[in-house]
């Protein structure tokens, strides 16, 4: 496979670096070359679920609208029972979405103009069409089935409310916009020249426009903005506003499949994702009891 990848970079691969964050198994690493250019890849063997994943995020990335904030497909090559997708390397540090950095607000304007109009037909065909994956989540009827001990008080106050919002969420799942499907800082680059620019579209689906932007909001809560100015930042966002009762439903079904899942096992070559679900669970919670009282 690297010889295949060299062949087709047209020049040695001196260095590679995987990046921190991120959860997946797969080799996922930012390439140097002999001539000084860049890329990155993300590889697995064939029979792996995630070589799927991979292959669909290459289509998406090939059919996204001119000016989504994305990088370029550059490649898709076989060799050794192994697929790996070539992406143009971006430049940069994860955004910062503290308070204190305009990268937040950067972030926002570009989720409006994402989701401001439908998404055009080629993108479509790439996802299938099909509604956007986040239909399933759920977690609340789980917990309210038998409250683990250790639920946050606000979470047992709430249970049948949260239970009854996220049963409504499955029917308001449909949509024609684009959606990302994993929004967080570490799917996100601040590339030098290009500014914020989302990574890692293998979610990628159509659905509300509101799914990116409530998939945001809790992690603005854990990187240090209050709960109650990121409950009026959904109250006012464009692709939030108008779907309130949308916007609540995914918020509930996404905080209970944090609170599930947290509970699990931890999976194979990913360590710290239930650490970061119990954050989140607790984010979403918290932003949650503003769409509640």
């Amino acid at each position: 496979m690297r010889a295949r990848l060299e062949d087709a970079l047209g020049a040695p691969v001196t260095d590679t670096v995987t990046p921190g964050g991120g959860f997946g198994h797969q080799l996922a690493a930012a390439l140097t070359l002999a001539d000084g250019r860049r890329a990155f890849v993300k590889a697995a063997p064939d029979d792996d679920p995630l070589t799927a994943a991979n292959v669909h995020e290459a289509a998406v990335l090939d059919s996204l609208p001119p000016g989504a904030p994305a990088p370029d497909l550059l490649g898709i090559h076989c060799a050794a029972g192994w697929t790996a997708v070539v992406i143009a390397h971006l430049n940069g540090p994860h955004p910062d979405l503290s308070p204190a950095s305009g990268d937040a607000e950067q972030t926002w304007t570009l989720l409006d103009k994402l989701t401001s109009s439908p998404a055009p037909a080629l993108y479509a065909a790439a996802v299938n069409g099909t509604p956007s994956t986040t239909a399933t989540l759920h977690g609340w009827n789980n917990l309210l089935a038998d409250p683990p001990a250790d639920l946050a008080p606000a979470a047992r106050a709430h249970l049948p409310q949260l239970t009854e919002l996220e049963a409504a969420w499955p029917a308001l799942a449909h949509g024609d916009r684009i959606v990302h499907g994993d929004l967080r800082a570490d799917n996100m680059v601040r590339d030098h020249h290009a500014g914020v620019t989302f990574v890692d579209w293998a979610h990628a689906s159509l659905g509300p426009a509101c799914i990116d932007a409530a998939s945001l909001a809790p992690q603005l809560i854990l990187a240090g903005h209050t709960p109650a100015d990121i409950a009026r930042l959904l109250r006012d966002h464009p692709a939030t506003a108008n779907s309130p009762d949308t916007t609540t439903a995914f918020l509930a079904a996404l905080t209970g499949h944090w609170h599930r899942n947290a509970r699990k096992p931890t999976p194979p070559g990913a360590p710290g994702l239930r650490a970061y679900q119990h954050r989140a669970a607790a984010a979403g919670l918290a932003l949650l009891g503003y769409c509640l009282s």
